[in-house]
């Protein structure tokens, strides 16, 4: 009887053994780009043994270890390119660089004997959160004495948290039921707060924060207009600069072609010589130059 109960408690203790085994390393969650390894639960290949791996439903064949072969084959799908990799000595499963795609239930299956051993691993693989963005959502009166803001995301995975913290106290919060959406989430402050306030964007295993900062984040109308009005300011000047730089460069243009065309219109006539005959007399008659009349046409 005494070592009928002692071989029930070492059954017992087995199972345990098995049960907290399989609690521990049954489910895997890393992050897109990380490694992960799934333990075969032996600690050394038999000379006989034959380790298959399986991943989906229905389960496909993509790494074994055949013992008495000698043989080990690593990404037979095709599907991993070259990211699994077999320890020879037990039988367990790297992944590297893993991807979104890479999430689901894997299997390995040990046979030494007639009646082989299955073990199931769920693994979840989590896109990299990016970072929420806090903005103004309109401008406030300078008179008001609240802020309005919101922070948003744009997520690529599902499964993941937008929340609004004051200190370590969640406010609001919004979850993302699906993939490629837009996630905003409203949130009103005064201007004269002195809490903490911050953006959360999370998810199981990872986080992604940005803290408010009331004076960089919050702004009123004036704080909009003013920079408005300046830019309008400067490119007025320099609309009428360019105006008055246009018309002096026209005015020059004109008075250069209208001096051009006074020396073209301008014509000389050549002089023309008359000789006159001398008189009969002691006296003698300088030969008299007539000049004829400078003609100017137009």
């Amino acid at each position: 009887m005494k070592k009928m109960f002692c071989s029930f408690v070492f059954c017992c203790l087995c199972f345990w053994h098995l049960v907290v085994f399989a609690d521990t390393d049954a489910v895997k969650s890393v992050m897109e780009g990380d490694s992960v390894t799934l333990n075969s639960s032996i600690t050394e290949i038999k000379d006989r043994d034959l380790i298959t791996w399986t991943f989906g439903d229905p389960g496909t064949k993509i790494a074994e270890i055949n013992k008495e072969d000698g043989k080990l084959v690593e990404d037979l799908d095709g599907r991993f390119r070259d990211r699994l990799k077999l320890d020879e000595k037990t039988g367990s499963l790297n992944i590297t660089n893993t991807r979104t795609e890479d999430t689901g239930v894997y299997q390995v299956i040990i046979k030494r004997t007639s009646n082989p051993t299955t073990y199931n691993f769920t693994v979840t693989v989590y896109a990299r959160l990016p970072v929420p963005v806090i903005s103004n959502s309109h401008c406030s009166s300078s008179s008001s004495s609240n802020c309005s803001l919101v922070c948003s995301s744009v997520l690529k995975v599902c499964d993941a948290t937008l929340s609004w913290y004051k200190g370590i106290s969640v406010l609001s919060s919004i979850n993302a039921s699906d993939r490629n959406i837009s996630l905003s989430l409203p949130l009103e402050v005064e201007y004269q707060d002195k809490n903490t306030y911050s953006c959360v964007l999370n998810n199981p295993i990872s986080n992604q924060t940005t803290h408010l900062d009331i004076n960089t984040h919050c702004h009123t109308c004036a704080d909009f207009l003013t920079p408005l009005i300046s830019a309008a300011a400067a490119g007025f000047l320099l609309l009428i600069a360019a105006v008055v730089i246009f018309c002096i460069y026209k005015k020059h243009r004109k008075t250069n072609q209208q001096d051009q065309a006074r020396n073209e219109e301008i014509t000389y006539a050549d002089p023309t010589f008359y000789k006159r005959k001398a008189q009969k007399s002691e006296v003698k008659v300088d030969e008299e130059v007539v000049y004829a009349d400078v003609v100017t046409k137009k």
